[in-house]
Parts: C-alpha cells; sequence; structure tokens
C-alpha cells in the first residue's frame, strides 16, 4: 500500500512538473522580431527574425546614452538650445536656457524617456543632432551593429530619413552600453528627482512595468513605443555567473512575450 502511494505521489509531482512546459511551448510568441542571449556565455536561447529590419523606437536613446558616455563628463552641465524644446513627448518641456548635468538628463532619456533631453545631449556632444546621428551610424558599424540606420537621437518617426534596426542590432548596442556602470545603475531606477542648474524640478517614473510588478525576477532595460514600431524592449537580467539580455520588437504583447521566453528558454522562475 504504502508503495502504491509513493508511486502516486511521484505521479502528480511529475504531471505539476512537466505540465508548465507543455503549456509555454504552445505560447505563440507575437513580437515580429526576438533574441535571447547569454552575453556571459555567447549563447543565443532563443531567435525569431533576428536580422530582419525594425524600427528602433525610443529604444534607440541606448544608442543615445552609449555616445554621450562615452564622450561627455557625468557632472557636467550643458544648456538646454531652442531646437531642443521642439521634439513631440514624451518630454521634460525643457525652457530654453536652463542648464542640467548631463547624468540627470541620461536619467531622463533612459527612465522617462525624454524626447527633449535627447536632443539636448545630442546637441552638447556634437554641436547639432544631425552631427550626432552621423556619430550614433558611425558607431553602430564599429560593434558590428550593421543593419542599423538611426535618423535622430531619439526614435521618433521621420519623414525625410529612414530609421531601422534589427533585434541582433540592438542586442550588441545594449551590450556595449552595459559596459558602463552608470548604464547599469540607471536602467534599475523606478523614480528619480533631478533639477536644473536654477532649481527647475522633475520627477521621473520608469516607463519599464516590469519593475512595478509582482514578477519574481526583475528585467532591467529601455522600452520603446510608436504606433508605427509597436511595443519594443531591450534589457537585461542575471542568472548565477551570466549576463541574459532579450530584445523584441513590434510586440503585440510584449510583457507576456518577454516572460515567456525568459521563463522557457532561459529557465529564469519569473
Amino acid at each position: 500500500m504504502r508503495q502504491r502511494y509513493r508511486l502516486l505521489t511521484i505521479f502528480l509531482i511529475g504531471a505539476l512538473l512537466f505540465q508548465p512546459a507543455e503549456v509555454f511551448a504552445k505560447y505563440q510568441v507575437s513580437c515580429r522580431s526576438m533574441i535571447f542571449s547569454d552575453r556571459t556565455k555567447v549563447v543565443r536561447l532563443y531567435g525569431k527574425n533576428v536580422h530582419d529590419r525594425v524600427l528602433p523606437a525610443s529604444t534607440t536613446k541606448v544608442m543615445t546614452a552609449l555616445l554621450v558616455m562615452e564622450k561627455l563628463p557625468l557632472d557636467k552641465y550643458v544648456t538646454v538650445s531652442k531646437r531642443a524644446t521642439y521634439p513631440q513627448p514624451t518630454k521634460l518641456y525643457l525652457k530654453e536656457g536652463d542648464q542640467y548635468k548631463v547624468r540627470d538628463l541620461l536619467y531622463a532619456i533612459l527612465m522617462k524617456s525624454a524626447n527633449d533631453a535627447s536632443v539636448v545631449l545630442a546637441e552638447a556632444v556634437a554641436g547639432s543632432e544631425w552631427e550626432f546621428v552621423q556619430m550614433m551610424n558611425a558607431r553602430a558599424k564599429e560593434i558590428d551593429a550593421k543593419h542599423t540606420k538611426f535618423a535622430n537621437s531619439h526614435g521618433l518617426p521621420t519623414k525625410n530619413v529612414s530609421q531601422y534596426t534589427t533585434a541582433y542590432d540592438m542586442y550588441l548596442i545594449f551590450r556595449e552600453a552595459m559596459k558602463y556602470p552608470f548604464f547599469r545603475d540607471a536602467i534599475k531606477q523606478k523614480y528619480r528627482t533631478i533639477y536644473s542648474k536654477a532649481g527647475r524640478k522633475h520627477s521621473l517614473k520608469s516607463h519599464n512595468k516590469i519593475l512595478f510588478n509582482d514578477w519574481k525576477r526583475k528585467v532591467y532595460g529601455k522600452t520603446g513605443y510608436t504606433r508605427a514600431a509597436g511595443p519594443c524592449f531591450v534589457g537585461t537580467l542575471e542568472k548565477g555567473d551570466s549576463m541574459l539580455i532579450v530584445a523584441a520588437f513590434n510586440c503585440p504583447n510584449r510583457w507576456q512575450d518577454i516572460k515567456h521566453v525568459i521563463r522557457y528558454y532561459g529557465g529564469v522562475p519569473l
């Protein structure tokens, strides 16, 4: 009798363990393009149309942040130009002539996805946003992101210049940005308050909804969205001694897709 109960218990435990995998296996990823990779071991865990052209939307700001971190001291004050106040929301509604530290505007673009802050930083690095875009595209090629072309510093749609990237290219760009401690810290922030030199206050809240949900593990990164691009995300989490990176584009079910891929292909409980 005891043997029978023991066998029944083993059977029930086995059924509970294998049922989720069967459910996950049937899940259809909605993203047009997606990559999930172990950066540390250089192993691709999942891929879907990883080299297809997609619109970058605000994941563009990862490249903007990378160049700014490479070119400017974080505590340097930079000045808001009139042109920098023009971009459409999301924005901080910066005022011409105001000055901000580079680090605070980086928080603004990585957390709140502030388009006007992106232009201020671009002009501070290169003198004009147009010159900065040339630097963005040259830097992309240097890190082997060969199928990427940026048209501005923030990722908003443009009429006259095409812009595009791929999930694989954005994985490479994000991986490069992750070399900087400031970047790794900034994408973990849920809330932050920044000030202009004159004391003007801005309250920031991250657009990354994963930071506010009940997942057991957080995935830190940069969101993106426009009507044409759809929901996008590029981010990272740790598994043991490995750093995992996920890049997802044009995803109607963005957060569900990310959760599924990380759990099913990465073996990370969320």
